[in-house]
């Protein structure tokens, strides 16, 4: 029983660093990447769709993209979609055809603001990995009864020891994209 806890709990521990590290792939380092367009949600016919389910989306430049709708009455809704992104400063154009967004390049300032919106991230990312450690606590504390303190215990500090392993794989995350951000 200790064990499944244990087991649950590193799981979802690692899914919430995965997440994390989604999360820091949206926020745009000097370089065009197509992940920062991966929550981009559009107004399709009504409905909140994922932008890479109406377009491919191509790199062929360092600091461009390129947008092919699957269905080019959406184009509109592509434009103002990543227009209104936010944090990403960018002003799409359309040709009829596609979508091509040009990436301006970034100040020093501009980069500190995304170092601190990056640190944020990982701040919200660390406080749910907390969140999951207390629920993995509060479901080994239901247990009491069943098994003895000793075992109780040292299940505790195993529920520690994966709960730093994994904040330290998020601050290694955070630290990389520090430094690609910090990149000239």
């Amino acid at each position: 029983m200790i064990a499944d806890v244990l087991a649950e709990a590193g799981a979802r521990m690692d899914r919430a660093v995965e997440a994390a590290k989604e999360d820091f792939a949206t926020v745009r380092t000097g370089r065009a990447n197509p992940q920062l367009f991966q929550k981009v949600l559009v107004d399709y016919y009504g409905t909140p769709t994922p932008l890479a389910q109406l377009a491919s989306i191509n790199s062929p430049e360092a600091r461009s993209l390129i947008i092919t709708p699957y269905d080019k009455s959406a184009l509109k809704a592509i434009e103002q979609a990543i227009r209104d992104v936010p944090n990403l400063g960018v002003n799409p154009t359309n040709d009829g055809n596609i979508v091509r967004v040009t990436m301006p390049e970034l100040t020093q300032e501009r980069r500190k603001e995304y170092v601190k919106l990056v640190r944020s991230k990982g701040e919200d990312h660390k406080v749910h990995l907390r969140g999951i450690r207390r629920k993995a606590k509060d479901d080994l504390d239901a247990l009491k009864s069943e098994v003895g303190e000793d075992e109780l215990g040292r299940a505790e500090k195993e529920l520690d020891a994966l709960t730093r392993a994994h904040v330290d794989a998020i601050d290694d995350a955070l630290k990389r994209k520090e430094a690609e951000l910090l990149e000239v």
